[in-house]
Order: structure tokens, then C-alpha cells, then sequence
């Protein structure tokens, strides 16, 4: 037999954790309007790009990261 828990603790349980996490998560900074640094990524057909000699005011640049994307997980 399993053993429930009350809805009334998990919901009090979930209001008093509430507060907590959002003060942990802090206040968050967004890079979106940020100028960023000079660096160099892998593209997906094995070559580097420079973002500042190729891209840096030519076009917007979005960067996106797949872990583990096309691996046996």
C-alpha cells in the first residue's frame, strides 16, 4: 500500500519553498543589447567562425547549444 501525501502539505510545502528559490535564482541580467567580446565558435560543418572579423556589424547573430545533440544518450 503507498502512502499518500495530503494535498494541503504539498501545497503549503510549495508556497513556503516558493520565496526561497526566487531569491536564490537572484535578479537576472540580460546580454540581449550587450556588446560582446571578440570569439570563435565551431560551426556544424567543421570549420571556426570569428564572430568579430565575420559577422560583427554585418548581420544579427543568434547562438544556440544542443548538448548531447546527435549522440547516443
Amino acid at each position: 500500500m503507498t502512502r499518500r501525501i495530503p494535498l494541503k502539505l504539498l501545497l503549503l510545502t510549495v508556497l513556503l519553498l516558493m520565496p526561497v528559490t526566487l531569491w536564490a535564482a537572484g535578479p537576472q541580467d540580460p546580454l540581449i543589447g550587450k556588446q560582446t567580446v571578440n570569439f570563435t565558435l565551431s560551426s556544424t560543418e567543421d570549420r571556426a567562425l570569428n564572430y568579430g572579423s565575420e559577422y560583427y556589424d554585418k548581420a544579427f547573430l543568434i547562438v544556440t547549444f544542443f548538448p548531447a545533440a546527435y549522440t547516443p544518450v
